[in-house]
């Protein structure tokens, strides 16, 4: 049912919220926090919060809140990855994954009368997409770290 797809895309988005905000903080840039990442914490930990509080949301209003989120997300990433070019190789994955995570919510304003159905194939394909990217990216960042002995981010 819709309520049901609203509780678990708010799971989703706290815990993504909650690990970004750990990583923005734990990441230091130039001896700061990475506030671009603290802000995309911030942002999933609020639609998450949101979520729970008004599970009886609309499919149209769900649909509106899951694009921003996807639209915001995706432009901190890619953000991100243009200040993280001379840090980690491969910065690219994450540049392509933060586009992905636009082009997936301006799809999704773009065709706002989409069944519950359709926005959970959506947000499948998005998910498998997007999650498999992130895997390329840590495996990068990981390979860096072992054949370097230094973390790819400090």
């Amino acid at each position: 049912t819709l309520v049901t797809l609203v509780l678990f895309w708010g799971a989703y988005a706290l815990v993504d919220g909650i690990a970004a905000l750990i990583g923005g903080w734990q990441t230091k840039d130039g001896g700061k926090p990475m506030w671009t990442i603290v802000l995309v914490g911030l942002a999933g930990i609020a639609a998450g919060i949101f979520t729970f509080l008004q599970p009886g949301v609309t499919a149209i209003a769900l649909l509106m809140l899951i694009a921003v989120w996807a639209i915001v997300h995706g432009v901190f990433e890619i953000s991100a990855a243009i200040r993280l070019r001379k840090e980690i190789k491969n910065e690219w994955l994450l540049i392509l994954s933060g586009a992905l995570s636009v082009a997936f919510g301006v799809l999704m304003i773009l065709n706002p009368g989409a069944g519950a159905l359709a926005v959970l194939t959506l947000l499948g394909a998005f998910s498998i997409a997007y999650g498999a990217l992130l895997v390329v990216l840590a495996f990068k960042l990981r390979k860096h770290a072992t054949t370097t002995g230094t973390p790819a981010v400090a």
